[in-house]
């Protein structure tokens, strides 16, 4: 063990040795925190829905999903989402396509949407977490993913209409 060197700075020896300490635990936390799965993105702003159904209309607020990492990030890692919101996936093209639940905590309702706005296909109660992969079953132009038991609340089924910009005048 060597000796401190001498104080040259006029601090108070337990400055000088807790200096080091700080630096490491700052070091740890910057660590922890940068591999923490974090979202990527918080709940963003939102657009008015309606789905038409025989049991009335139902408006929502959602979140778009317009860009490859949006719709990469979609609901995962939220723990909640109020009853009347949803989030729109825009495929921007008509093709099958397929979800899944990986790393998402909500049991969700997934409406697959056509291009004219017709609901193709509904997956209710997706299990959370799960990589197991959800087809549409057909081609489509979007995916609206409501909290798990909308849909057989709210009487939604295949045929029924979704209003909104992303499905005029196709």
């Amino acid at each position: 063990m060597a000796p401190c060197p001498p104080r040259t700075s006029g601090q108070p020896m337990s400055i000088r040795f807790v200096r080091p300490s700080a630096a490491a635990a700052l070091a740890v936390l910057v660590l922890v925190l940068a591999l923490a799965p974090w979202p990527l993105r918080a709940e963003g702003p939102t657009e008015p829905l309606t789905i038409v159904s025989r049991s009335g209309r139902h408006a929502f607020q959602v979140e778009v999903m317009r860009d490859d990492a949006g719709r990469a990030q979609g609901l995962m890692f939220r723990r909640s989402m109020a009853p009347d919101h949803g989030m729109l996936f825009d495929f921007a093209q008509v093709a099958p396509v397929t979800m899944w639940m990986k790393n998402t905590y909500l049991p969700l309702d997934m409406l697959f949407i056509r291009a004219d706005g017709t609901v193709a296909r509904i997956a209710a109660d997706t299990e959370p977490l799960s990589t197991r992969t959800i087809s549409s079953g057909g081609p489509v132009l979007a995916v609206l993913e409501l909290n798990a038991g909308t849909a057989a609340k709210l009487g939604l089924r295949p045929g029924d209409k979704v209003e909104h910009p992303l499905f005029k005048g196709r």
